[in-house]
């Protein structure tokens, strides 16, 4: 899996490759088990200070999304609670469905846009076609 980063993006760089990661799991590229490289290594990588990249991995460590263990490394580790991303989820679509009114996109186009790439990522994913994040197109 690559992770790209926007240097220039208002978003933090740990948030930037948190969100990659999860992406990577999401796309099927990353699975339950599989090995993440040490914090120094994924620093060395992408050229970012090794606390960026610590930062993003507590990250996932307190959404349950990983483990770390000092002899084993950092691993997937998918038992994250379901109700308390819903609940996550609810604000997020909250803030997305009220921006898409001020840009006057309807109710319809707004679900389909959020099918389309759902299913898209869904048949990339079964086909084993992914290499990279889908960008939005």
């Amino acid at each position: 899996m690559t992770i790209e980063l926007d240097m220039r993006s208002d978003i933090p760089i740990y948030v930037q490759i948190r969100d990659q990661i999860i992406k990577g799991i999401g796309a099927g590229m990353l699975k339950d088990g599989d090995a993440l490289p040490t914090v120094r290594s994924l620093a060395n990588d992408i050229g970012v200070n090794p606390m960026t990249v610590n930062k993003a991995y507590a990250l996932l460590k307190q959404e349950g999304v990983i483990i770390a263990d000092r002899r084993l490394g950092v691993k997937i580790c998918l038992n994250a609670d379901a109700t308390e991303y819903t609940v996550k989820l609810k604000k997020q679509l909250q803030l997305l469905i009220s921006e898409a009114m001020v840009y006057g996109i309807e109710e319809q186009q707004f679900l389909d846009i959020c099918k389309e790439y759902y299913q898209m990522i869904r048949r990339k994913q079964k086909e084993g076609t992914i290499q990279t994040i889908p960008a939005v197109e």
